[in-house]
């Protein structure tokens, strides 16, 4: 009975988040054509009160960690499910992310993207997709704020083992800029794939950042280090082992 009643308060909140995502993207995509501070006045809106309904409605309260990112920095957190995102655009102030291309197709959430800075990129494709991805960001006029790149270059499920990808390092070196890794457990609860919203508390919690300097080995090896660590730690912390 337990099981059947989350589930049904999970497909009201997943009906409610893709209808707000509708509504907001209609009234509020005038202000985003206007200017830059109206898009992301609304995406901060969406994500903050997609927040607020994950609590209320499906049970799945959300907590943030660490001092967000606001100056000209590079980002990368672990992906495990949409949340991550949601959470991280919530409390950041300019936010933009290195995205997969098919997204820019996607109804209001592709519009909204490109008006922020989002980068579209080929992904799957290698050095190609590398070069694309440093096309975008170093272009003339890009926007400035907090630029968003998953290490493993997806969505990663709890306990799951995939390789940290090159690219991080690659606009680490090209930018000069500072790297604020960030950790999370929130796929304890909200999974890759499906309807099913898990209660308890997903955390995202940003860290130390990594000063520019360092060399590829270095940078790498730091980087994954502390965000799998941190991420198993919060993991575990919601009663899930990732090494189990």
């Amino acid at each position: 009975m337990g099981y059947a009643f989350q589930w049904v308060r999970s497909l009201i909140f997943v009906g409610l988040m893709y209808l707000m995502m509708a509504i907001l993207g209609i009234l509020l995509a005038p202000f985003a054509i206007l200017s830059v501070r109206g898009a992301y006045f609304a995406v901060h809106l969406y994500c903050r009160w997609v927040r607020w309904s994950a609590r209320w409605i499906a049970g799945l309260r959300s907590e943030i960690r660490g001092t967000p990112p606001t100056g000209e920095v590079l980002l990368a957190p672990k992906h495990q499910s949409f949340f991550d995102i949601i959470m991280i655009v919530s409390v950041i102030p300019k936010p933009k992310f290195i995205m997969k291309s098919s997204l820019v197709y996607a109804p209001v959430l592709g519009q909204f993207a490109k008006r922020i800075g989002c980068i579209p990129v080929d992904r799957g494709r290698g050095a190609e997709a590398v070069s694309q991805m440093v096309k975008g960001v170093m272009r003339e006029g890009a926007p400035k704020g907090q630029l968003v790149i998953y290490p493993q270059g997806t969505r990663v499920a709890p306990g799951a083992d995939k390789p940290y990808k090159i690219g991080t390092y690659v606009l680490y070196e090209k930018t000069g800029q500072t790297v604020v890794p960030a950790a999370t457990n929130v796929g304890v609860f909200w999974p890759r794939t499906g309807i099913y919203r898990k209660p308890g508390l997903a955390v995202v919690e940003f860290l130390d950042p990594i000063e520019p300097g360092l060399d590829r080995d270095r940078f790498m090896a730091k980087l994954e280090d502390v965000v799998e660590r941190h991420s198993n730690a919060l993991m575990r912390e919601a009663g899930f082992d990732p090494e189990a």
